[in-house]
C-alpha cells in the first residue's frame, strides 16, 4: 500500500507494520522467516497513492482539486443521466465530504474514477500527530483491508485482502496455482489457533473448519489451502 501524507510528521519511505498477531505467531513457531506487512509513505504524492492521510483542517486542499474536475465535466457533459451523480458529488464536496465517504456504489465509483479524483481514494482525516503504526492502522481500516495469515516454523506471513474476500481470492493471493487447483480450504481464527500447538494439532482436535471456495474469511484467519495442479 502506498500512503500519501501531508501536514503531519511521518518519515517518507518504506515502513513495516508492527502487527501483534505476526509477532505472536513468530514467537509460537520460532519461524525462520518473517514476512510482515509493509507500506510506503510518500509526502504529497496524492496521485500515486492508494490511501491519503491528511489533517482535517487541510481537507480542502484535496476537495478543491476534485471540485474543479466535477464542475468541468458538469459544464461539458451532454449525457443527462450522468448529471444527478455529478451533482450529488458536487454537493458532497461543497460540504467538505470526500468522495470516498459519499456511499457511491460500484457502478457510480467506476464512473467517477474516470476523472481521477483524489478523494475517491480512502482519505483518512486526522487531528494532531500520529505515529507510523497508527497511520498504517487507520489506512487499513479506511480502505477496508484485513489480514489473513499463513504460519509455521518455516515462515509466518501476513496477507492483506479486502474485507469480504473469499477463500479462492486468498488462495490466489498466495499463489495462482493454489487458486487454479483449489480443492478445499482449512481455516481457523487467530485467537482459537493460539490455544493449540500448531495447525495439525488444531486439525486433530476438530478446531479447524474445512471450507469451500466461496467461504468469506474474517480478519485474523489463519489458512491452509488443499490443491492439486
Amino acid at each position: 500500500m502506498k500512503i500519501a501524507f501531508t501536514g503531519i510528521e511521518l518519515p517518507a519511505g518504506k515502513a513495516k507494520y508492527n502487527d501483534e498477531k505476526v509477532a505472536a505467531l513468530v514467537e509460537k513457531h520460532k519461524a525462520k522467516k518473517i514476512t510482515p506487512y509493509t507500506v510506503e509513505f510518500m509526502r504529497d504524492a496524492f496521485e500515486e497513492a492508494d490511501t491519503i492521510i491528511i489533517p482535517k483542517d487541510k481537507i480542502l486542499d484535496l476537495i478543491v482539486v476534485d471540485m474543479e474536475k466535477i464542475e468541468q465535466l458538469l459544464a461539458h457533459t451532454e449525457n443527462e443521466k450522468d448529471k444527478p451523480l455529478l451533482l450529488r458529488c458536487q454537493k458532497g464536496l461543497e460540504s467538505e465530504i470526500p468522495l470516498c465517504d459519499l456511499g457511491l456504489n460500484d457502478e457510480e465509483a467506476f464512473f467517477i474514477k474516470s476523472l481521477s479524483p483524489l478523494t475517491l481514494k480512502p482519505v483518512v482525516q486526522v487531528e494532531g500527530e500520529i505515529d507510523e503504526d497508527e497511520a498504517i492502522a487507520k489506512a487499513l481500516e479506511k480502505s477496508n483491508t484485513i489480514f489473513f495469515y499463513t504460519a509455521g516454523d518455516k515462515e509466518v506471513r501476513a496477507w492483506p485482502v479486502k474485507k469480504g474476500s473469499d477463500m479462492i481470492t486468498c488462495a490466489g493471493k498466495i499463489h495462482t496455482d493454489l487458486a487454479r487447483g483449489f480443492i478445499k480450504g482449512d481455516v481457523i481464527n487467530f485467537d482459537e489457533y493460539m490455544k493449540y500447538h500448531n495447525f495439525n494439532d488444531a486439525k486433530a482436535k476438530g478446531a479447524v473448519k474445512v471450507v469451500e471456495r466461496d467461504h468469506v474469511i474474517t480478519d485474523g484467519d489463519i489458512i491452509e489451502i488443499r490443491f492439486n495442479v
